[in-house]
């Protein structure tokens, strides 16, 4: 087993938030950097690396991180009332708009699947929605409330579609049903059996009094909770993203006022992820990105301003619903936000690729609007958003 490859890997993943910061007036997100260069070293530019065992393995871990990292930023407090009603319906009509969307691709025979497109289509990268309100100011705002549980919704909706209607185990929907629900029964069952042992006294103290030694037991138990709902949602015949997506937003809701007693915690999980994983994850996906067949034909080559128009519509249309929560214009700088999608189209297209639902040159064209998105649209928002 040879390591040379996960040492370039690990290189990039310094490099490029280093590269972002010094130029700081174009702003382009360090995950965007991370692919181009994953492309560069891999297959479809120098050579220099190619998807051996190690990269592959600390990849994987790295989705199911980042997957947890987004469940762990759903706020359910954030879904209640006006707000709740504004973006789940706002999700649903994004729903209907990526079907007729993705269906009017089939139909003129651009992509396979018009199903897997829509669902690709349907998501917002909450993780680089979240840290631009958060520096433009807005998180606490009714806007960046409304923008984040936008998001979130999003995120979990087109989650639980991808793992119940294009799972890697074979099967009716029925029978994927039935085991989504035993999933879900056995989720309830660990959340009653850690809310029980929360009102423990002892098992607190405890924990109060390893969280910050070597034994970092909080870090240990959050990293079971994610590896053994992984492992269940697999056994169970569905998507591991749906079992880490999961642990990350139970984590969040049975731990809401982990800020008085261990605020460090959420930052640690955050260092653990986008320190070590997460960057193995997106610079792996660049080494395995099909350049070559995106360039290869002016066609697909083409697709991809149409992919990302696709996600302007399907994503930022229905943000116009919010105008009486926010106004106009603030309404048009969440549709660009709620645009701006990568993770999760880099995670569907994987899947979509290994099941024969999805060319790689449609997957590689897809990426590429997702890479667009994020640099284009949040700079577009951003300059609305300040702009007097």
């Amino acid at each position: 087993m040879s390591f040379t490859g996960l040492v370039i890997v690990c290189l990039v993943a310094v490099l490029a938030p280093l590269i972002a910061s010094v130029i700081p007036r174009v702003r382009i997100p360090g995950i965007v950097l991370e692919i181009v260069a994953g492309i560069a070293i891999g297959p479809a530019g120098f050579g220099w690396v190619t998807m051996d065992e190690p990269i592959r393995v600390l990849s994987i871990i790295g989705l199911s991180f980042l997957l947890f990292l987004v469940g762990l930023e759903l706020d359910i407090t954030l879904l209640r009332g006006r707000r709740l009603r504004a973006t789940g319906f706002a999700f649903l009509v994004s729903s209907v708009l990526a079907y007729a969307v993705a269906y009017g691709l089939h139909m003129l025979g651009m992509v396979e699947s018009a199903l897997l497109v829509a669902i690709c289509l349907s998501a917002t990268a909450i993780g680089i929605v979240v840290p631009m309100l958060t520096d433009a100011g807005e998180q606490s705002t009714e806007f960046g409330q409304l923008v984040i549980a936008a998001a979130s919704i999003a995120d979990f909706g087109t989650v639980l579609l991808l793992s119940l209607l294009f799972s890697r185990q074979p099967g009716p929907i029925a029978t994927k049903l039935v085991l989504m629900g035993g999933f879900a029964a056995l989720t309830v069952v660990l959340i009653v059996a850690i809310s029980a042992a929360e009102r423990w006294k002892g098992l607190g103290d405890h924990l109060l009094k390893l969280q910050d030694s070597t034994a970092q037991i909080r870090i240990r138990a959050a990293f079971l909770l994610l590896i053994g709902l992984v492992a269940l949602a697999v056994r169970q015949g569905l998507e591991a993203i749906l079992g880490a997506f999961v642990a990350g937003a139970l984590l969040s809701v049975l731990d809401h006022d982990y800020t008085k007693t261990h605020p460090k915690f959420h930052e640690k999980l955050g260092a653990i992820g986008f320190g070590i994983f997460v960057p193995v994850f997106f610079v792996a996906s660049g080494i395995q990105f099909d350049a070559r067949a995106l360039l290869s034909d002016s066609s697909v080559l083409a697709r991809v301003p149409i992919f990302l128009l696709a996600l302007l519509v399907v994503r930022g249309l229905p943000a116009l619903l919010y105008t009486p929560l926010i106004g106009m214009r603030r309404s048009i700088v969440a549709g660009l936000l709620q645009a701006t999608s990568l993770p999760f189209i880099v995670a569907s297209v994987t899947i979509g690729v290994e099941l024969h639902e999805l060319t790689r040159p449609n997957a590689s064209a897809l990426i590429a609007a997702g890479l667009l998105s994020v640099v284009i649209f949040p700079i577009v928002a951003n300059v609305l958003l300040h702009e007097n």
